[in-house]
Formats: structure tokens, C-alpha cells, sequence
């Protein structure tokens, strides 16, 4: 296939040469955001009088037939071009011959794959949206299901306090809701045409950017030509976001491993999520949860790639750029793929109240109550935490939790203990007096859950 930027050369590039420059093996993936961009940029070249009417459309109905024949089937990519931008101008000239050529009139590939790629992403991150929004109802469903299961709350995963499994889960939701105000940021930032910079320095044509703007949906233009088609924020930003929902979703898989174990058995995860060993009969592994903590490395390392190819690049374009596509795509995919497999993972788990309120009641997590209960009493805090700390020893020593250990006893740490010091260390009164906006308290906890579903359905934004 000859090169469209053929003419100043005197020799064929070198095969290896070739190969090593060509980009259509990955950046293929873009083709309806190409071939939509180029249909954007003839009707607005047949607007503007830089080509005739009748070009346009002949131009426009060969892009179509092209679109059509790539999504069925019929027309494969030729391993030979370049990469997707002149795959699909080659395609069009041998479709409509010499009027094929005319459609780079007053545009390059530099504003052309700045456009694909802006085109792509915004696509790619509604998808990305739609996948946290499965993946937070099944989080809620589950909430739903066990908001008065009790569980030991952990700091330094230690036993601290009691909460509810319900109000854990939501930790995660509000986590995901943030993800998604995160990405649609990006993307918000993210959506305005590069198309019409050309190479780096504009055209001599008399063309009309806004329109191709508007006729590609997005919400202005970018204002500086040199900047459209060196700028790849949108892409580091973008992959900023997805590193940080990895970082939940890989916190969120930890504790999925963590409570699936013989020494948690706080869940069951479903069999369709889970995998055996080729030895060992008795094991049932969390191979999805494993495999999406150690993925999030992957995206990491993509975010990593991309910032590391542009710290030293020089205005405008440069062909390192062509290098974020596969950090870009390969965060995508992973992304995806995660959130495919997490949502049904969280949805069809069986979560194990018993065990999990059986670890609550041996973990002295009701201390902190205790010593409430004594500061209701008159007692400086500092001095009612001594006592408890005191109790809480006596009890490791001699076999005892709080719940059981005798009335008459408690008064031999301090005369102020009355019989409904019991009521205030109950796991469930100590669940129920959380009050406070945002604790583990069922109202406070019925609140979160509310405030997830009317975010599903569009009737809250994020705080």
C-alpha cells in the first residue's frame, strides 16, 4: 500500500521500520470514532464551499458503506496501512476514486487522532459509568438484605467497634459514587474538538470548527492549536480516575478474601465466582477477588506509562504519542473487566450473619461504650478509659468477655457501675445509640442506603 505522505521520499520505508511505526494493529479499535469524525469534517467542508455538495455526499455515503461493511464483517483491516486514519481514507478512495482524497482537505492526522481518541474515551467512560452503577446497586441490594447484621468494625484489622454489614458495604458505595462524579469530571473537561487545529498551527481554509463540535456533541472547542494536538490530560486524567476506582475495588477484593477464609467465614462467595485446586479437594479460592487486586497494578502501571511517555515531550506533536493508545486501551479493557465480574460477584454472595455476630461478641468491641457508660456517670474520660482497660485485662486473664463477667465484680473496679451497665454494652444497643449523621446507627445507615438508590436513579447528585 503506497503511503498517503508518499512524494518526499525517494525509497520504500524499511519493512522492520514499517512494522515498528504502524499503529492499526491496536489504534483499529477507534474506527467508528474515525469514520464519524471524517463524516463531521466533509459536511462541514461542503458547509463552508472548500468541497461541493455532491462530493460531500458521495464522500459521506462511501464512510457509511465502510462503517457498515467493518461492523458486519465484510471488510477486514488491512494489516498493511499505516494505522486506522489511513486504512479508512485508502478504503474510501478505492470506494469513490479521486474524491476520496479530498477528504484531509484542511485537517491532519495529528487533530484527526486527537479527535478519535477524545471520541473513544467518551464512549468508553459512559460504559465504565454504567458498570460502577451495577456494581453500586448490587453493594446496596446486599445492604438492603443485611442492615441489621452485625459485624466487628476493624481498625489496624483489629476488633475496634461494632457496626452493622450494612453501613461497611455503604463505605464501599460512597467510594464508587465518587468514582463516577471523578470520571465524569474527566470527561466534562475532556469534551471539546480538536478538529480544525490541523498539524499544530490552524489552516488557511476558511472552516468552521464550532460546527463539527456541535455535530460531534461536544460542548466547545479547544483554544489553542498547538495545544489540541499535543494535549493528552484527558488521558492521564481519565486513567487517574480508573487507578483510584482499582484502588477501591482491590481494597474492596482484600476484604472479600479476608472474609471468605475458614478464620473469617463472614461470606460464601457463589460457586460461578470461584475456582478449586488441582490438589487440593477441599478448597474453594477467590480467584475473581485476587485477580482484580492484582489487575490494579496493571492500570497503575498503564497510568505510569502514559505520564512517563509525556514528561518530556516538546510542543506540538510527537510520535511517542502515539504510544498512550495501548496504556489507554489496556486500562479500559481491564477496567471493564473487572466491573463485569464484581458487580455479579458482590450480588450473588451469601453473607454469614451468625458468624460474623459471633466475631462481634468476642472481641471486647464494646469497650468504648463501657466507658461512655461511666463518663454519663460523672467520670472524666481519660480516667473511665483506665478502668475498662483495667476490666478488659482482668477479663483476657481470667476467660471472661464483658457481657458475662458478674455484676458484683464490675462494682470491684467502680461503685458506680448499676445492672444496666449490661443494657449499654448490648452489641445491638451499642449499634443503635450511633446516632450521629453518618455512624453505624440504623437510621443513619437507612439514610446512606436511600441516598445510593436516589443516586441510581438520578435523583441525587454527588454531594
Amino acid at each position: 500500500m503506497e503511503k498517503m505522505w508518499a512524494g518526499r521520499f525517494n525509497k520504500s520505508l524499511n519493512r522492520l521500520a514499517d512494522d515498528f511505526n504502524s499503529s492499526i494493529h491496536f489504534d483499529s479499535r477507534m474506527y467508528r470514532q474515525d469514520i464519524t469524525g471524517s463524516m463531521a469534517h466533509a459536511a462541514m467542508l461542503s458547509a463552508k464551499g472548500i468541497i461541493s455538495k455532491e462530493d460531500c455526499s458521495a464522500i459521506i455515503d462511501g464512510l457509511e458503506s465502510i462503517l457498515a461493511d467493518i461492523d458486519n464483517g465484510v471488510l477486514l483491516f488491512d494489516s498493511e496501512a499505516e494505522d486506522i486514519h489511513m486504512f479508512v481514507e485508502s478504503e474510501l478512495t478505492k470506494r469513490i476514486g479521486d474524491v476520496g482524497k479530498k477528504l484531509h482537505t484542511a485537517r491532519s492526522r495529528n487533530d484527526q487522532v486527537a479527535l478519535d481518541i477524545r471520541l473513544y474515551l467518551r464512549d468508553e467512560a459512559k460504559k465504565i459509568t454504567s458498570l460502577i452503577k451495577a456494581l453500586l446497586s448490587a453493594v446496596a441490594e446486599q445492604a438492603l438484605k443485611h442492615r441489621d447484621a452485625i459485624m466487628p468494625g476493624y481498625t489496624h484489622l483489629q476488633r475496634a467497634q461494632p457496626v452493622t454489614f450494612a453501613h461497611h458495604l455503604m463505605a464501599y458505595a460512597m467510594m464508587f459514587i465518587r468514582d463516577i462524579s471523578r470520571i465524569e469530571v474527566a470527561v466534562k473537561r475532556m469534551n471539546v474538538s480538536p478538529l480544525g487545529a490541523c498539524a499544530l498551527a490552524g489552516t488557511t481554509y476558511d472552516t468552521d470548527r464550532n460546527m463539527t463540535a456541535s455535530a460531534l456533541d461536544f460542548s466547545g472547542i479547544t483554544l489553542n492549536s498547538m495545544d489540541s494536538v499535543s494535549d493528552r490530560d484527558f488521558c492521564v486524567e481519565l486513567l487517574s480516575a480508573f487507578s483510584i476506582l482499582m484502588m477501591h475495588l482491590s481494597r474492596f477484593s482484600e476484604e472479600i478474601i479476608l472474609w471468605s477464609s475458614w478464620e473469617f467465614k463472614f461470606i460464601e462467595l457463589d460457586d460461578g465466582y470461584t475456582t478449586g485446586s488441582s490438589i487440593m479437594p477441599q478448597k474453594k479460592n477467590p480467584d475473581m477477588a485476587e485477580l482484580v487486586r492484582g489487575k490494579t497494578g496493571r492500570v497503575y502501571g498503564d497510568l505510569m506509562a502514559l505520564l512517563t511517555i509525556l514528561k518530556g515531550l516538546p510542543l506540538a506533536y510527537n510520535k511517542d504519542m502515539q504510544e498512550d493508545k495501548e496504556s489507554v486501551f489496556d486500562a479500559v479493557d481491564t477496567v471493564k473487566q473487572c466491573l463485569s465480574v464484581f458487580a455479579p460477584m458482590i450480588a450473588t454472595m451469601t453473607v454469614c450473619e451468625d458468624n460474623m455476630l459471633k466475631a462481634a461478641k468476642d472481641g471486647f468491641i464494646n469497650a468504648t461504650d463501657l466507658a461512655d457508660y461511666l463518663v454519663r456517670k460523672g467520670i472524666p474520660f481519660r480516667t473511665a478509659y483506665k478502668c475498662v482497660g483495667e476490666i478488659v485485662g482482668y477479663c483476657i486473664n481470667n476467660g471472661f468477655v464483658l457481657e458475662n463477667l458478674s455484676f458484683e465484680k464490675y462494682k470491684e473496679f467502680n461503685s458506680l457501675f448499676e445492672e444496666d451497665l449490661f443494657d449499654c454494652i448490648s452489641l445491638q444497643n451499642c449499634v443503635n445509640r450511633r446516632i450521629s449523621e453518618g455512624g453505624t446507627g440504623p437510621e443513619s445507615v437507612k439514610k446512606q442506603i436511600e441516598y445510593v438508590l436516589e443516586f441510581l436513579n438520578d435523583k441525587k447528585s454527588f454531594y
